[in-house]
């Protein structure tokens, strides 16, 4: 079964860009392969009215040497700030937990001020979640304080966690590894991340059942967050947070992408997505025709309209 995805610990060897936890990573937004451009946390583009965007063609940027089928786990030491870092890991079956998890409240992370709001705004009521950088299901981490941070109920649940799903689903059906990097992006000083890129990459396959690099927004729509100190508060009417659209342009952003995709579905030529593998299929390709009845079934305009949802172009 293939599960490529869309819509991202002491190790075998730790490159550079995983030992300095106090730097702002700088990556890419606009999908392409200019990794030695010196794209800055300033090139990302404004929330989109989705959980994350694809960064460099959601091709993940791992070491060949780290490329093993031992597991290992690493987690950066908090910043000055007592900000998170870097965590690494090669997901195996043998970091996933054997009990449920426990509790995780004793720690309070950077810019921790939790507030509670209306259910009908935030699922749960309270803005914040403790958010793993590798997930519970995956490395089986509790209270470490150098694997949580403090991220919206939005970026938690419909950010991270379908990533976090698909790796675990992954390896647990295949018994394979997969190499899994989540790195918190930090404006300045800033206390609240503003995301986490999150990238991954299955060993024994190269990369062919699991591979992405995205960029999750750590935003709550609805709710200004004030990034350097962690408070929060209900979005005026007519305003953004910095990293938000307004919720009536989300609204319209997935009316135009049912449109779209009614649109696609008239078309004579169609680009066939997998919404569980986030894989998609040109026509001529195999199992282009099998997807025609999968209940998986998204179609696009294009390949770039699929590469922007996150998808990757079947390798057969």
């Amino acid at each position: 079964m293939v599960f490529i995805l869309c819509l991202t610990l002491v190790g075998c060897s730790q490159s550079d860009n995983q030992s300095n936890s106090n730097t702002n990573i700088s990556q890419s937004s606009n999908m392409d392969d200019g990794r030695d451009k010196g794209i800055t946390l300033e090139n990302l583009p404004e929330y989109p009215g989705e959980p994350f965007v694809a960064l460099y063609n959601n091709v993940p940027d791992f070491d060949d040497k780290d490329k093993t089928t031992k597991s290992f786990e690493t987690y950066s030491d908090l910043d000055s700030l007592g900000r998170c870092g870097v965590a690494y890991a090669n997901i195996g079956k043998d970091l996933m937990p054997t009990e449920k998890r426990g509790d995780i409240s004793s720690v309070k992370p950077s810019g921790w001020i939790n507030k509670k709001y209306d259910t009908t705004l935030v699922d749960g009521g309270y803005i914040y979640n403790r958010c793993h950088l590798i997930g519970h299901q995956l490395a089986g981490e509790d209270a470490n304080e150098k694997n949580l941070i403090t991220g919206t109920r939005y970026f938690n649940v419909e950010g991270m966690l379908p990533f976090e799903n698909m790796v675990c689903d992954y390896v647990k059906e295949t018994n394979n590894h997969v190499l899994y990097r989540v790195t918190p992006i930090y404006d300045g000083d800033d206390l609240v991340a503003k995301g986490v890129q999150m990238e991954a990459y299955s060993v024994e396959d190269d990369g062919e059942s699991v591979m992405f690099n995205v960029f999750v927004y750590n935003v709550q729509p609805g709710i200004t967050i004030d990034y350097a100190t962690g408070n929060s508060e209900l979005s005026k009417d007519g305003e953004t947070n910095s990293n938000q659209t307004s919720q009536q342009e989300s609204n319209d952003n997935t009316e135009q992408n049912t449109q779209n995709n009614q649109s696609s579905s008239n078309s004579k030529v169609e680009i066939r997505g997998n919404s569980k593998s986030k894989i998609y299929h040109c026509p001529g390709q195999a199992a282009y025709d099998e997807m025609k009845d999968s209940p998986h079934l998204v179609i696009f305009h294009s390949e770039q309209d699929a590469i922007n949802a996150g998808y990757r172009k079947a390798k057969r």
